[in-house]
């Protein structure tokens, strides 16, 4: 039996984290009992019109490693933590039934897929919810904009003059070992999900692992160990090896890392090791990161239309054929070609190569830039609806591009990244 008084439910979702995550920590300072609940959407894994799944075994994994690195830390807290796979709206009420939980706490999203109805909760059960995944809050954005301006240098611009970086939440303290709620629920495998094991491919670029812990050793190595971070702006467009770019993105994506810890520990680094163009860069992109957050939440669901946000009424195709053999690296182009089959085998691609083969698809080839980016959404370890539909956007030239008719040359691009062909070998001659 539940002791009497406050009963929370925390719903991670993409924040899987016990540092710096404001749900948690108002759970245990307002609550005699807590439990976390994650809930697994089977809607998450069915197949699109055009033949991919919604998220695929890369993504897949990445989280449920995640998963099980947070049940791991929320035990050191004496909290359990509910594993559900089910549909939200009959999963929810049937845990707080069963738990006769009072209060929720959790991350408010905005965007299409991400959007929790209230309707899932009785409406005597008080909903918390936090902005989580901010480097500069909404509440400080506003005093400076009602609407997002269209280019990223005047929204960086304000950003870096007027705002500061709130400080990060430390882990709670642990509830009182009485207090923990006795349960266990297993952690779904691969298998379990419709997919089979594997093991990362030989050639991968990200071999890591999901969850807290590896997120901060992956950020502690970058920083302090490497010091890779002082050379990042002359890396960040390579294509081979772990540390041309920081590679933090997936740990951002699922919320294992909360922006402003990495900030703080940019800041940590400038302070005792070493400050220059590169490491303000790093920052520079976590702005970026901010900023489609704030274009998709102004934008709503013409951040997902045909037409964009700024962009006409274009003629797009859906011809399978030509999408396929974007997909399986069999265009003209031996770049975007090298590419392709680096996302097919491993679920990651560098950021150069994922700006030419969105810039080729949507203006060389004429496709419907949302099958692209849906495509994204199901193969990338690191797939963010925010920083993944804005770059869509701005390459399709109907986002917050002040060019919009872009276009890169891929034979050009390689020459300038790849001189060598080092990396088109790689993946073209596997």
């Amino acid at each position: 039996m539940q002791k009497q008084g406050i009963n929370s439910l925390v719903w991670f979702r993409n924040n899987l984290r016990v540092e710096d995550n404001s749900s948690l920590t108002k759970a245990i300072n307002n609550s005699v009992n807590v439990i976390g609940f994650i809930n697994i959407d089977p809607r998450n894994f069915i197949s699109t019109k055009y033949g991919f799944k919604k998220t695929e075994k890369f993504r897949t994994k990445f989280f449920l490693e995640s998963i099980a690195e947070l049940k791991n830390e929320l035990d050191k807290l004496n909290i359990s933590l509910i594993i559900t796979h089910d549909y939200p709206d009959k999963s929810i009420p049937q845990i707080i039934k069963q738990y006769e939980i009072n209060k929720v706490f959790l991350q408010t999203e905005w965007t299409r897929d991400e959007l929790i109805e209230d309707s899932y909760f009785p409406k005597d059960v008080d909903l918390i919810k936090d902005f989580d995944q901010f480097l500069y809050s909404p509440t400080d954005v506003k005093t400076l904009y009602e609407n997002i301006p269209r280019g990223f240098s005047n929204f960086r611009k304000k950003c870096e003059k007027y705002l500061s970086v709130d400080d990060i939440l430390p882990i709670p303290k642990p509830l009182n070992t009485d207090n923990k709620i006795q349960i266990d629920y297993p952690i779904p495998t691969l298998p379990d999900l419709g997919f089979k094991l594997f093991k990362n491919h030989t050639n991968s670029v990200f071999k890591f692992k999901g969850g807290e812990i590896n997120g901060k050793k992956r950020i502690d190595d970058y920083f302090f160990n490497t010091r890779n971070v002082s050379n990042y702006k002359l890396t960040r467009n390579g294509l081979i090896g772990e540390n041309y770019s920081s590679k933090f993105s997936p740990w951002l994506a699922n919320g294992c890392v909360s922006v402003k810890y990495i900030y703080n520990q940019l800041k940590k680094y400038e302070s005792e090791v070493d400050q220059n163009d590169s490491t303000y860069w790093l920052y520079f992109e976590l702005i970026w990161r901010d900023f489609f957050k704030y274009v998709s939440m102004q934008h709503k669901d013409k951040f997902f239309s045909r037409d964009g946000i700024y962009g006409d009424d274009k003629q797009w195709s859906t011809d399978l054929e030509i999408l396929s053999n974007w997909i399986n690296g069999k265009t003209n182009e031996p770049f975007v070609n090298a590419n392709m089959i680096e996302l097919l085998e491993t679920g990651f691609m560098s950021n150069r190569g994922r700006q030419n083969v969105a810039n080729y698809l949507t203006k060389e080839l004429k496709i419907d830039w949302r099958i692209g980016a849906e495509y994204f959404e199901s193969m990338l370890i690191d797939y963010d609806v925010h920083s993944n539909y804005g770059n869509w956007l701005y390459n399709a030239g109907i986002g917050n591009d002040s060019m919009p008719f872009r276009k890169f040359n891929p034979k050009l691009q390689s020459e300038r990244y790849d001189p060598d062909k080092l990396y088109e070998k790689i993946w073209l001659n596997d």
